[in-house]
């Protein structure tokens, strides 16, 4: 009953290890399906029992939420919740676990967390509503697995986003994008989203230069965090964002961006001049660079000047451009933001939901 913060993580790598992350490796544990209906009904219960709730969070707890488990919470709950996530890219079809109409019962959501596919026009035009007191954080994930079973077809246009954020001034979005196409990262970024945070994690598809240009152009006053990361594993070498372009998207990134604090990169090549110029741009305001080593790369001028270690003199100039010692990154591990993508999501998304 005194419950006020109830946060659910289901750890899928674990599952992962044991093959394929399917229902055959649940059939197994649970044959006829009876151990998730009571675990299901626990949940429900924790839920109806509820006087206090002011926070719930459940990511990735494969089939334990169900479409109908958040009509187990009372009126007066559901009117003072401040804060939900409800993340699972294991639902079967097109099924939703919160609803535009359910979602009318929590007006007082300060912060909310979903699946992009389940965030749809409908639920921005009741965030956007009067009576709804402004949403300050929305995290949502994007993932390719979820575009395939559901679609797109139903998400926020530009409207939707210029009329939430007439009611919600203070609005931050963070986006997480999994192995998502350019052209439907293109489609999904419109212009209004007060984008402040965005990670592209991908192991079969990598991101566009044109991507990249789009978000430092649209979102120059917002956006703080930038990360890529790439597992694509390619025999050819490492994809290259500046091919055949003037400039590199990164560096106008870090030009455009002037709130920019934070940019990691692994899996793209970054030209050892570029990363000197992105460090000289932001200076100490980008308090994280990390770059891992296999990343960087030497133009053959560099490397033909019998006189300077191109490696010393990268490191000593981004570390002169930043104000403070810096390095590449050696081992991908020692990555800030090296973990099983949903794992990172959520836990990003719970700080990022903390700091209103």
């Amino acid at each position: 009953r005194n419950l006020q913060k109830l946060s659910l993580f289901g750890d899928i790598s674990i599952l992962q290890q044991h093959g394929s992350m399917s229902n055959t490796y649940l059939g197994k544990v649970d044959p006829d399906g009876k151990k998730i209906k009571q675990i299901q009904q626990l949940f429900e219960e924790i839920l109806g029992n509820s006087r206090q709730l002011k926070w719930l969070s459940c990511g990735f707890m494969l089939q334990i939420v169900t479409p109908t488990s958040l009509s187990s919470l009372s009126n007066p709950i559901a009117n003072t919740m401040e804060h939900l996530s409800l993340l699972d890219n294991h639902i079967p079809g097109n099924t939703t676990l919160i609803t535009a109409v359910e979602l009318e019962r929590f007006v007082n959501l300060r912060s909310l967390a979903l699946d992009f596919c389940d965030f749809t026009a409908e639920m921005a035009r009741v965030l956007a509503d009067s009576n709804h007191v402004p949403l300050h954080r929305l995290s949502l994930l994007v993932h390719s697995v979820s575009i395939m079973h559901k679609s797109l077809d139903s998400m926020p246009e530009d409207e939707n986003w210029k009329a939430l954020t007439r009611n919600s001034a203070n609005l931050r979005v963070y986006i997480m994008a999994f192995d998502v196409k350019s052209d439907d990262m293109l489609r999904i970024l419109k212009p209004s989203i007060p984008l402040e945070r965005i990670h592209f994690d991908s192991y079969i598809t990598c991101v566009s230069g044109a991507v990249v240009d789009l978000i430092s152009r649209q979102y120059d006053k917002f956006l703080t965090h930038f990360i890529l990361m790439n597992d694509v594993i390619d025999m050819s070498g490492f994809p290259d964002l500046s091919d055949n372009r003037n400039e590199d998207p990164l560096v106008l990134l870090a030009w455009r961006c002037t709130r920019l604090s934070l940019l990691a990169v692994h899996g793209y090549t970054v030209w050892a001049h570029n990363l000197i110029a992105i460090a000289r741009l932001r200076g100490s305001d980008l308090k994280v660079l990390e770059v891992t080593e296999e990343s960087i790369d030497f133009d053959q001028g560099e490397l033909a000047d019998q006189d300077v270690d191109p490696v010393h003199n990268l490191i000593e100039q981004v570390s002169l451009g930043l104000g403070r010692p810096w390095h590449a990154v050696m081992d991908i591990e020692l990555l800030s933001v090296f973990t099983e993508p949903t794992r990172h999501f959520y836990r990003e998304m719970q700080s990022f939901s903390e700091g209103i």
